[in-house]
């Protein structure tokens, strides 16, 4: 399955230039900042005539698609999507994983890349260029979304004459290109609060985009969702890769979850709606170990039975530097074989912190086979950030198939495993969180749910709990233990209330002992370099 789509997706980017004139002008409406204007390669074709091949609508949407997982038009560098930017750097994966993971306990990088370690220091500015470039990348992918509804309208498809039958498949590309839009406003919303604010109805050129408060960020959001269900492919009915109806769900889930947070109103009984709709959708929890879901063949070993949408990787034709090539490469060094990982070669980066790794009973010796970690060489504490062997080392994804067998680019640069995005076991997790947090449901249910995920990481029932184990303190531990580097420990420790000035892990605050840090801290300042052109943005609390 995975093949036909990234084939497909290889075409788009063989000929998806011819778009880069449409793009140009409008991220010039998304954001003002000089860095993110594009360069087109050939401004001789209007946006219409782009559109005269049936096949265009297509590859204009797997390159929205594309957006997540790789950074230009060639790769793995070479034509960047944004001018001035390098493409491993500004990929839009690898970015949101940092946000997500290295501000936590859960990760912790050895690199002194400009302000890097601000981030897991949590003694950002507002001219951190990790934090600038992710906005970047966001007003960007939201720009395509954009252009794509504007140049999708029945008066553009009226104009070029196209057929009926094709008319009736872009109806389901739009859905899809709002639903990708929807995700990223999410991404946005929840990192920046209040961002600028643009739709495909809103004029292109110089044009100061409006900001948009949290709380309606989130109404327009959910409205969006809504509206598209019905046009949707059914669960488990798209091509791989592509987002679906439970996609949809799955996105109202999590928003629904962290609804206190964005609007002061907690929704949990739709939580516990929408995760109802997802778990009768056909998903299952594989009976295969654990780690196999996070191998180069996890769209065909078993574990794609799990996944509800993915960002497809593939080493020979998504070549990136960013995506699953960093979250595989980052995490090797010290005595760690790279043969075992199917890699060229380690980048001496990631690991985990003590915090973290005391979640596992047992530690390094837990009989919880989701505890990946490598410690031969490696010291449990970080005494020193810039030196690898501190902080154990993680081995959650490996660019190998079950029999061991490395992915398919021959020179282990880039990898095949395909990234989760959104998987059953969270799912379940945000059941038995909303169950717990009063949104009905049934707490026999939700422990029936957390046990079948522990029977897979234990291999037996020796780690089940009953009833009296469930609270919410062991639901923010188990999605430690089942959720770890899959880009949502920020968000769960902001729900719990863990994240800035509650919970302490190992240099949080720039100290080695780690220390809290002030509240404003749940939300990332907009970049100063936004502010100092766009009149309409007024910086978050804090910064």
């Amino acid at each position: 399955m995975k093949n036909k789509y990234i084939n497909n997706k290889a075409m788009m980017l063989r000929t998806i230039k011819s778009f880069l004139l449409v793009f140009a002008v409008v991220l010039f409406a998304q954001s003002c900042a000089d860095r993110l204007d594009l360069q087109p390669e050939d401004n001789r074709l209007s946006a219409d005539a782009a559109f005269e091949d049936p096949d265009a609508y297509k590859q204009f949407l797997a390159k929205i698609y594309a957006g997540i997982s790789l950074s230009g038009q060639e790769g793995p560098a070479g034509f960047p999507d944004l001018a001035g930017l390098d493409e491993g750097f500004s990929n839009y994966l690898r970015l949101y994983w940092k946000m997500q993971e290295l501000t936590t306990d859960e990760a912790i990088i050895a690199w002194n890349d400009g302000t890097i370690h601000d981030l897991h220091n949590q003694v950002w500015t507002s001219g951190n260029e990790f934090i600038r470039t992710m906005y970047s990348r966001l007003l960007y992918q939201v720009a395509l979304c954009n252009e794509f509804l504007r140049q999708t309208t029945d008066g553009k498809l009226d104009g070029r004459g196209v057929s009926s039958d094709l008319r009736t498949e872009i109806q389901t590309f739009r859905a899809e290109a709002r639903f990708m839009r929807a995700l990223t406003y999410w991404h946005a919303m929840d990192l920046y609060a209040n961002p600028p604010f643009i739709t495909e109805n809103d004029p292109i050129g110089a044009f100061l985009p409006p900001q948009i408060q949290r709380a309606d960020l989130f109404n327009y959001v959910e409205s969006e969702l809504l509206d598209i269900m019905d046009n949707m492919a059914a669960p488990r009915a798209n091509e791989y890769g592509r987002a679906d109806r439970a996609a949809a769900w799955m996105l109202l889930a999590k928003m629904y979850l962290n609804a206190e947070v964005y609007t002061g109103t907690p929704r949990y009984a739709d939580v516990i709606t929408y995760t109802n709709n997802i778990i009768g959708a056909g998903y299952t929890i594989p009976s295969i170990p654990y780690f196999h879901s996070f191998l180069a063949d996890n769209d065909s070993n078993g574990a794609e039975e799990e996944v509800i949408f993915t960002i497809p990787f593939d080493g020979l034709r998504t070549q990136a530097f960013g995506g699953m090539t960093f979250l595989t490469h980052a995490p090797v060094g010290g005595s760690m074989d790279p043969s075992e990982f199917g890699i060229n070669g380690g980048w001496f980066g990631v690991r985990t912190t003590p915090t973290f790794v005391e979640k596992f009973p047992g530690e390094e010796n837990s009989n919880d086979g989701r505890e990946l970690f490598y410690t031969d060489g490696q010291n449990k504490d970080i005494l020193t950030v810039a030196t690898f062997t501190d902080g154990f080392a993680i081995a959650k994804y490996r660019n190998v198939d079950v029999n061991g067998n490395p992915g398919s680019d021959t020179t282990g640069d880039h990898t095949d495993i395909d990234f989760p995005m959104f998987r059953l076991a969270d799912a379940y997790l945000m059941y038995a969180e909303a169950v717990l947090r009063g949104g009905g449901g049934s707490m026999g249910t939700a422990v029936d749910y957390i046990n079948e995920l522990r029977v897979r990481a234990y291999g037996d029932t020796s780690g089940n709990i009953s009833q009296s184990d469930l609270d919410l303190d062991f639901i923010l531990d188990e999605r430690a233990r089942e959720l770890y580097w899959e880009a949502h420990r920020r968000t769960d420790l902001i729900r719990f209330n863990q994240f800035s000035d509650n919970g302490v892990w190992q240099w949080k605050g720039g100290v080695q002992s780690g220390t809290t840090t002030d509240s404003f801290r749940d939300v990332m300042p907009l970049p100063a370099t936004d502010l100092g052109i766009n009149t309409n943005l007024e910086q978050n609390t804090g910064y």
